[in-house]
């Protein structure tokens, strides 16, 4: 279950495309490729264990350094290409990483993460010339293509976003198999549960360096199915590449549908999405209105799960449970779940309180931090990991998230989720974008405020403040309702949607 056993077979057939230039990789390229990079990291003298790099936008060379990593025993860390010099300086050498490739279309962020004192002293550029860098395609053409005999299981070290302080390497075990096993058990249940197989086309609308769609883009290649990459997001590209590549599964967050959602009725019926057989979303919890929504445009393909980079847990549902069960995210199909208060002491159903998740055996670590690692673990069972999430599960064992405790406001003494809010305004019409955070209030220690971003059109005035807060008011109770909205031009978010709230937060208190 590796792309060697496909290219033995069908080399030809499409390991990836990439939908904005169609550029193809087959999985006879695949396969020779990274085999060839195996031997250059092996003569550079990575051994099992050590740490590979990787710099670059959304590239079909980034799938042949992940498999080159995952059949020699490394660890493979790709790297935010959004951040600054020193703060990929900064993760190439906390990760260890010996070797850094980099792409030519992140030539002046390589070049300046070598001037910064990366510690990596094999580096590879591929695509075109990097400055301090030898060329990829030079060094896998001095190698030989046969694999090595013996080709261990390797893993990603991917890090944390960095939102609250430095970002954090995620470092799981390696798995004591050969490259064409099942290593990593989202391959497992990606075949076992999402129909995953040679005839999957998979569409990844996210950056490479994010843990799912590097992870579940491996899982297409381990059953042979075909990724169509887009360079970035796109919500009108989305709809065009599942129409034109006959897209049969997909992998979105919320806030991706909340953009299809807003797209022009005339825009969304021009695509024809009818070969998508499975829509698959995660990241964060989906707004019920929205999925409802897309559930009415796509009819019950979709499926949600929870899972982290961690690899603690996993939940899933799929559409029909969903409608009975609507805002869950579904029953763990890896881990054994306990919601605990503040003490520890874990909580009955449909109670709300820390999400943890138990395992045989710690099941990551966070690099070269045992505290934050320990700080993960449950006071009396360290095998009990959470991620930071709190939700509650309910009679059935079904859970629902509530927020990230990090997030969780206290006014008055009462906890708010912002989450609850941020869901009701959603899809408001005059909103293109909503996030709710706590600010300093001395009465009540803190107070909700909304950041809005308005939609194309809207006027944004203290009239439409008043709106948003007496339709917050009209759905959820008033307590929870905002006490102002501040209307900006745009929210800091991550490319796969994700809210940046620390960054929020930083810029509210020093403006």
């Amino acid at each position: 279950m590796y792309p060697g056993t496909y290219a033995a077979e069908a080399p030809q057939t499409v390991a990836a495309l990439l939908a904005d230039t169609g550029e193809v990789l087959t999985y006879g390229e695949l396969e020779e490729r990274s085999a060839r990079l195996a031997h250059v990291l092996y003569d550079a003298g990575l051994r099992k264990g050590d740490t590979v790099a990787l710099l670059t936008e959304n590239n079909l060379r980034a799938f042949e350094v992940y498999w080159a990593a995952l059949r020699s025993g490394l660890y493979i860390t790709a790297v935010n290409h959004n951040l600054a010099p020193a703060e990929v300086a900064y993760i190439v050498n906390d990760s260890g990483a010996t070797a850094l490739i980099a792409s030519h279309g992140k030539a002046e962020l390589a070049a300046g993460v070598v001037e910064d004192g990366v510690g990596a002293k094999s580096r590879f550029a591929f695509d075109g010339p990097v400055e301090g860098f030898e060329s990829y395609e030079d060094a896998l053409a001095a190698v030989s293509a046969e694999p090595f005999a013996e080709q261990p299981h390797g893993a990603p070290m991917l890090y944390s976003s960095g939102t609250t302080g430095r970002p954090k390497g995620v470092r799981l075990p390696l798995p004591p198999v050969q490259v064409d096993q099942i290593g990593d058990p989202v391959v497992g249940l990606a075949g076992q549960h999402f129909g995953f197989g040679r005839g999957t086309v998979y569409l990844s609308p996210a950056p490479l360096y994010h843990a799912a769609p590097l992870r579940w883009c491996g899982a297409v290649h381990a059953y042979g199915g075909t990724v169509i990459m887009l360079r970035k997001f796109d919500a009108e590209g989305a709809l065009k590449a599942i129409a034109e590549h006959g897209v049969t599964h997909a992998q979105f967050v919320p806030t991706m549908f909340v953009r299809m959602l807003q797209l022009p009725d005339e825009v969304r019926s021009a695509y024809d999405v009818s070969t998508l057989r499975l829509a698959i979303h995660a990241a964060a919890p989906c707004p019920v209105e929205v999925k409802q929504k897309m559930l009415d445009w796509w009819g019950p393909i979709l499926v949600e799960y929870y899972a982290g980079t961690e690899g603690n847990g996993m939940t899933m549902i799929d559409a029909k449970t969903w409608l009975t069960k609507p805002g869950s995210v579904g029953r763990f199909v890896l881990g054994t779940p306990h919601v605990c208060a503040d003490d520890g002491i874990e909580l009955p159903s449909g109670k709300v309180g820390t999400v943890f998740v138990e395992r045989e055996q710690v099941p990551f670590t966070y690099h070269n931090d045992p505290e934050k690692t320990r700080e993960s673990q449950h006071p009396q069972h360290e095998t009990w990991t959470t991620l930071g999430d709190i939700g509650y599960l309910d009679e059935d064992g079904f859970l629902f998230l509530t927020d990230r405790k990090s997030f969780t406001i206290i006014s008055g003494g009462v906890n708010i989720y912002p989450q609850e809010i941020e869901n009701v305004l959603a899809l408001h019409p005059a909103i293109h974008d909503v996030a709710v955070i706590g600010v300093p209030d001395p009465e009540m220690g803190e107070s909700v405020k909304a950041f809005v971003q308005p939609a194309v059109g809207v006027s944004p005035d203290e009239a439409l403040g008043e709106e948003i807060i007496a339709f917050v008011k009209s759905k959820i109770a008033g307590f929870k309702a905002p006490r102002s909205v501040q209307f900006v031009d745009d929210l800091p978010r991550t490319e796969t949607g994700k809210l940046v709230k620390g960054e929020l937060k930083k810029k509210y208190a020093t403006s």
